[in-house]
């Protein structure tokens, strides 16, 4: 087997466990949503890319191991984990999809590698446990709502790599009062920031 088809198991909500042999190189959407037991699975190096809902709704997964052979993690991929507390995104990633961590209320510590270029619109909104996050240099691109509602969200540091806020990209996160963006950033959307946020501007 190479390939696990897209919505095998979904809505599966018995399923508890499971281990991805080594043969298997690709995931298809929605291959695992909404399997509301599952609390364990293991990802093999074989597995390239997390797509589109893969996990999305798995609400019993408090964490999971991505292999550093995946360089792609997409929309929705992680939707809804509500258990889901902590991730480390491989090295090897440049995208962090729309929406892929939306709604992980649980989420509190997370990585992103120097990899990354780009997260999506939405890609962790309404993560409420999320109280800080580092965004390394090699992002050139917040996507619109990308951290909006991270209502624990205290401290972010935004590298002078990053050209591009989108709108309402750190809307809601009322424990944010303080922010400082690069001159680097040419372009901030509307509503980017809560009005009573404190915007500083930092001299590449």
């Amino acid at each position: 087997m190479t390939v696990i088809g897209r919505g095998a198991f979904r809505n599966c909500k018995s399923l508890e466990s499971i281990t991805i042999p080594p043969s298997v190189s690709a995931i298809g959407d929605f291959a695992f949503q909404n399997c509301r037991s599952l609390a364990n699975i293991t990802i093999p190096e074989s597995v390239t890319s997390i797509e589109f809902g893969t996990f999305g709704g798995c609400n019993s997964l408090p964490s999971i191991i991505i292999p550093v052979s995946v360089t792609t993690i997409g929309d929705s991929a992680f939707q809804n984990c509500t258990s889901l507390k902590r991730i480390t995104i491989p090295e090897f990633v440049t995208t962090i999809g729309t929406m892929a961590f939306r709604e992980c209320y649980s989420l509190a510590s997370i990585t992103i590698p120097k990899s990354v270029t780009v997260i999506g619109r939405g890609a962790f909104r309404n993560c409420n446990s999320l109280e800080s996050i580092i965004i390394p240099e090699s992002v050139t691109t917040i996507g619109d709502f990308a951290f909006a509602d991270c209502k624990s969200l205290e401290k972010i540091t935004i590298p002078d790599s990053v050209a591009v806020i989108g709108g309402c990209a750190f809307r809601g996160c009322s424990s944010l009062r303080r922010i400082t963006i690069p001159e680097s950033v040419i372009t901030i959307g509307d509503n980017a920031f809560d009005e009573k946020v404190q915007v500083e501007r930092r001299n590449v």
